[in-house]
This record gives structure tokens, C-alpha cells and sequence, in this order.
């Protein structure tokens, strides 16, 4: 077998290509509370109840086998060839998916944004962007900070949709026709308008403009998620040996940082 980059999730036990052509994927025990976004068995579900295996605008994988053990769950699965990003079309398809009448599993993630900022929080929350931003960045930064709580309000106000949860090119892989083959649906579960955008948004910055050309409901919910994953991601580089461009990511966000803090009064 050859192993595959295998991703951050904490449940990823690793990826590997099988001698017939398929994906092999090992989940290993973590969180158990069914409603946190990482909830361990959550990917497993979604491949035994088929719940996306045939949505308009996102579907999984075509699953071939799920095997449980004492110590932990290996999914196969067909292999998805990659093809070159196409954000015009992925948008497009997420907002499909996002109409899809898909009815809240009992195990899918909610407040996955309010599980996130939680850990933010313990970790010591935005303060160490201070020293390595703007000064007008740094002061609206600080503000939508302090008001976290009123930014987590509003998307709870949003209409909830079915969410991905973790809407980045490397995970909307493949196409089918006019549908993304995306993988690694550890975060599904219904979300605030917006939010599987909002996370493209934040790995395609330099598109930000022609992505948020949506409707007033599906942008805002796009640009608070978008500026909490990008501040919160940039914090956490900071800390690691290798920072990545987050921090790029970030600052090339300035515009709807400002537009997140006028949304969040």
C-alpha cells in the first residue's frame, strides 16, 4: 500500500492507497461527545447512513466497506483522481449543497465555530496577532476579540444549512459532473448560511472578492466565518516551527475584517 498525506483531524489514523485502486482510511478513538466537531466516529456515519452519498452540489465518496474494532474503525473507499481548483464552480456547488434538504442527523457537529473559539480561548485567545499586525488591523482585531460573542450571535441567526465543515480545495477534490467529490467529513452536520464559503474563502484570500459576490444573507455568514478561521488560524501558526501563510491569509483580509466588525454591533 502507499500512504497518502493524511491531514490534521484528530480522529486520522492515516491514508493509504490499496493494492486495487481504492482509499483506505483508519479512524482511531478521540472526542465522543456526538455534537463537538470532532467527534471520532462521525466520518464512519456518514459513510454507513449514505446521508450525502447522492447531494446535489457536495457528495462523499463512494464507500466500500466500513469495518468497526476495539481499536478504532477503517473506511474504503473509491479513489478520487484530484483535478486543478476551479473556485467559481466550487462556490457554486457549495451553494447548492447548501440547499440540499438534508435532514440534522443526531451525530452531525454543531457550534463547530463555538467549539473552535472555546479552544482559542484556553490557548490564550488572538493576543499573540498584536506584535505582528497593522496598527489598524491590530485595533479591529482587538475589538471583534472582545466581541466574540455578539460575532458567534449572528451566525447563530443565520438560516442553518447543511455544512461540509472543512471547505478547502484539498479536501473538494474530484468532480461528478456538476458535483464535488469532497472527502473528509469528520465536521458535517448543519451550519449558518455561509460557513462551507467562508472557509474557501480563507484558502483562496486573493479570490475573496468574486467569491462574497453572493446574497447579503450567505456573505455575512461567509465573512464572520472567514475572519474567526483566519484570525484563529494565524494565532495558532505563530506558535508552531513552521507558521505557513497564515498570516498572509490574514492580512489579505483586512477589507472583510472590517466589514465582520461592522456586522458584529
Amino acid at each position: 500500500m502507499r500512504r497518502l498525506e493524511s491531514g490534521t483531524g484528530q480522529s486520522n489514523g492515516g491514508v493509504w492507497v490499496t493494492a486495487e485502486g481504492h482509499v483506505m482510511k483508519r479512524l482511531v478513538p478521540g472526542v465522543t461527545d456526538v455534537r463537538h466537531h470532532a467527534y471520532w466516529e462521525r466520518q464512519a456515519l456518514v459513510a454507513e447512513s449514505g446521508i450525502v452519498a447522492q447531494t446535489p452540489g457536495l457528495r462523499s465518496p463512494r464507500y466500500l466497506d466500513v469495518r468497526r474494532g476495539a481499536d478504532g474503525i477503517t473506511m474504503v473507499s473509491e479513489y478520487v483522481e484530484p483535478v486543478p481548483v476551479d473556485a467559481a464552480r466550487l462556490a457554486e456547488a457549495l451553494g447548492r449543497f447548501a440547499r440540499a434538504g438534508v435532514e440534522e442527523p443526531a451525530w452531525g457537529a454543531r457550534d463547530v465555530l463555538r467549539d473552535r473559539m472555546a479552544t482559542v480561548e484556553a490557548r490564550g485567545g488572538w493576543k499573540v496577532l498584536w506584535g505582528h499586525v497593522s496598527a489598524s488591523l491590530r485595533e479591529t482585531l482587538q475589538e471583534l476579540w472582545v466581541r466574540r460573542a455578539a460575532v458567534l450571535a449572528a451566525l447563530d441567526e443565520l438560516p442553518r444549512v447543511p455544512t461540509h465543515g472543512d471547505a478547502h480545495p484539498g479536501n473538494l477534490l474530484g468532480w461528478d459532473g456538476e458535483n464535488v467529490v469532497a472527502l473528509d467529513w469528520e465536521q458535517f452536520g448543519l451550519g449558518p448560511a455561509g460557513f462551507d464559503l467562508g472557509y474557501l474563502v480563507v484558502a483562496l484570500p486573493d479570490q475573496a472578492e468574486s467569491l462574497l459576490a453572493v446574497d447579503s444573507v450567505v456573505r455575512r455568514g461567509a465573512v464572520l466565518t472567514a475572519v474567526l478561521t483566519a484570525a484563529s488560524r494565524a494565532a495558532w501558526a505563530l506558535g508552531q516551527p513552521e507558521r505557513g501563510d497564515h498570516l498572509e491569509r490574514l492580512e489579505a483580509l483586512a477589507d472583510y475584517i472590517e466589514e465582520a466588525s461592522s456586522q458584529a454591533l
